[in-house]
């Protein structure tokens, strides 16, 4: 029969059937169903004498096996050498005394394999067939690591590089400062890995970690896949019998007690359209409590995907793309967060939200509604969950390390069917304190400032979690102008003779953003023609060209003239060396103080342009080199503010010019690095015609 006939017949059939059955009351929800039952796979389980205890789920599926070794070491306080734990994580993966990590590298690939360290342990799967070379692979990372002087000099210089990029990551920021605050820089969770943290590690800081806590008396090993109990003995015997215990220290920590109101905890981002909110203070929940299960049954319908916060700030009001929160259980000590990114003009308007949500789910009770939505929503979750092997394995490291019950993963659904809305009424009063809670704030301190101040003390710090002192702008030195300040720059790069000189500029430019390269070339002729093309993978993605009058915008195929203010602005931005001409495009500036920029004193110039578009250009106090431009972007959710910071000058023929220059619009931010220079190379005219 035809899908079309079936749909014709369905409703005479339902009608015809709605008799031989009593009728619903649909104004009352459905009562819940018992708990389903599951089956959670089956695993065996040895220990060896050297006590690594060893944890076996057969599974014949693919023939596959995976071998995940776990340590569970107390957190270490790092100190002045923040960052060296994770370091020697990485480092293990570096070589061993037999195999440099080259050849390493290549007998992983060789068999198809796959192998990870960290601190907290090590990873490795393969076919089934290929099980011996693996084990022996991985045994010999663990036993017998090298550590090269040659790799921690590179993953220091990663390490640095991804220190850099999270100074503009305004979310990573809220992260580093949002741990100082709550926990103290006496924590291990609150201690922040620094450029200057991570110079003073050396070879033996990393070398003590693994010997003091890489021990097999603290390690549990899950053995996965095609592959018997008695399989995974002979081999675990074989590769680890012979890896020696040893007495590892433990450690005990305290966080900074919670603050006895709420305070406001304020990164100043000037270039910022956006601030990233969030609401955070510790918890006394660990894992395997009575209260975990009702402690995320209670977080699902506060701050789940769905839940009465992204109902809230989102659906309802549209402050926000997302907002969710989270209740997490920890062995030394849990944590409440709830956040989200809003629009500077918001940012009152969605904590007054999160306030008001966070009071009511323990004023009141939930919905039956939302408690049977939030119970199907965690029972499917971990229903899915078992059809991985590696769950039954997690869960009986679990049992093993938080010391629960026996048949605790075997009774969860239970437990959760068995959460009432007092049940999370309880939880939320006794988990959920926004009255004494930490408000972590990145974002434009002179647009949100005010606006922060009726929900608590607000307190400043940097982007490395460094308290620092409110209103860091201050009177320019009497006297100085705008002007003087625009000399010494001109001064500073090669002077207003060399400058002069240039005839005309190409300057190219590389980054990748989320894994595709783009390429830039910028080409400029004195007085004011220009032309900058961007091509990302090597197909032209945005193309902007002025003729001294006029100027186009070409991107992805559409092209549009520019007109009026934003005319004037691009032909001033774009004219070689524009801060000769300052005066004859009727350019007016104003030095409007000192402002501290990534902690540096800076002037602050305003320019304005004959449209009116206004430009603010901040210049190093010290140096006297351009630093940073603010301008804005219009776009269709309206003008956004637009950033660009300039560094690492270098010369080129006698003249500086920056080599980083990165630009931020909104919450999309591209870093460049300049990859060549050329001056006076006679580009034709014709280069900069608009038709």
């Amino acid at each position: 029969m035809k899908k079309t006939t079936l749909y014709m017949l369905l409703p005479g059939l339902l009608a015809l059937s709605t008799g031989s059955f009593a009728q619903l009351d649909r104004s009352k929800i459905p009562a819940g169903g018992p708990a389903p039952a599951i089956r959670i796979g089956k695993y065996e389980t040895f220990t060896l004498p050297n006590e690594l205890k060893v944890f076996v789920v057969t599974n014949r599926k693919l023939p596959r096996v995976a071998f995940n070794l776990v340590l569970d070491n107390d957190p270490v306080q790092e100190k002045e050498f923040a960052g060296y734990v994770d370091i020697a994580g990485q480092m293990l993966r570096t070589g061993t005394k037999t195999r440099t990590k080259e050849q390493l590298d290549e007998a992983i690939d060789f068999i198809g394999a796959s192998l990870s360290t960290s601190e907290s342990g090590i990873y490795g799967a393969s076919l089934k067939k290929h099980q011996d070379k693996l084990l022996e692979l991985m045994s010999d990372v663990v036993l017998n690591p090298s550590f090269p002087e040659s790799e921690l000099t590179r993953i220091k210089r990663e390490t640095l590089s991804g220190l850099a990029s999270q100074k503009d990551d305004p979310n990573a920021v809220a992260g580093i400062v949002g741990n100082v605050v709550l926990y103290g820089r006496n924590h291990p969770y609150g201690e922040p890995t620094t450029e200057e943290t991570v110079e003073k590690i050396t070879l033996d800081k990393v070398k003590s970690f693994y010997s003091t806590y890489y021990k097999p008396n603290v390690a549990y090993l899950a053995v996965v896949g095609d592959i018997t109990t008695a399989e995974a003995r002979t081999a675990v015997e074989k590769y680890f019998g012979k890896w020696q215990k040893g007495t590892v220290p433990k450690h005990t920590h305290t966080a900074d007690p919670a603050p006895a109101k709420t305070k406001i905890a304020l990164v100043d981002r000037p270039s910022s359209v956006q601030s990233v909110l969030n609401i955070t203070h510790t918890v006394p929940l660990k894992p395997g409590s009575p209260d975990v299960i009702k402690a995320r049954i209670t977080n699902d319908i506060l701050g789940g995907a769905g839940g009465r916060l992204y109902n809230n700030l989102r659906e309802k009001r549209g402050l926000t793309y997302g907002a969710y929160s989270s209740i997490s259980p920890d062995k030394l000590i849990g944590e409440f967060s709830a956040g989200a990114s809003v629009r500077n003009a918001v940012t009152d308007s969605a904590l007054v939200e999160f306030m008001n949500e966070l009071k009511r789910i323990r004023d009141a009770k939930v919905t039956p509604e939302e408690l049977k939505q939030s119970k199907a929503g965690v029972t499917g979750s971990f229903v899915r969950s078992l059809e991985s092997p590696q769950t039954v394995a997690s869960f009986a490291i679990n049992t093993a390390r938080y010391k629960l019950p026996a048949d605790y993963y075997q009774n969860y659904l239970k437990n959760v069917a068995a959460v009432t809305a007092e049940d999370v009424q309880n939880m939320s009063k006794k988990y959920i304190h926004p009255e004494q809670a930490h408000i972590v704030v990145v974002g434009n301190a002179s647009e949100v400032a005010d606006k922060l101040k009726p929900f608590g003390e607000i307190e400043y710090y940097d982007v490395k979690g460094n308290k620092v002192t409110p209103g860091t702008k201050k009177a320019a030195p009497a006297g100085l102008t705008a002007d003087q300040v625009v000399d010494k720059f001109l001064q500073t790069i090669g002077g207003r003779e060399k400058l002069g000189q240039i005839k005309d500029l190409t300057m190219k430019l590389s980054a990748t953003v989320q894994g595709t390269e783009l390429a830039v070339v910028q080409q400029r002729k004195a007085p004011n023609k220009s032309k900058t093309v961007m091509q990302a993978q090597g197909m032209e993605i945005m193309n902007i060209t002025t003729d001294g009058k006029r100027a186009v915008m070409a991107q992805m195929g559409n092209q549009q003239e520019v007109t009026g203010p934003e005319l004037e602005a691009i032909k001033a931005q774009n004219t070689l060396f524009a801060e000769l001409y300052y005066d004859q495009m009727n350019i007016k500036r104003s030095l409007a103080g000192i402002e501290t920029v990534e902690g540096k004193e800076a002037y602050k110039v305003e320019l304005e342009m004959p449209g009116g578009a206004k430009v603010t250009e901040y210049y190093d106090a010290a140096t006297g080199l351009k630093i940073r431009i603010v301008s804005s972007q219009n776009t269709p959710e309206g003008a956004v503010p637009q950033s660009t910071d300039l560094g690492d000058y270098k010369a080129v023929n006698g003249v500086q010019y920056p080599h980083t220059v990165t630009t931020s619009i909104g919450p999309q931010q591209i870093k460049m690095q300049v990859t060549g220079i050329e001056v006076n190379q006679n580009l034709e005219d014709s280069l900069f015609e608009i038709k």
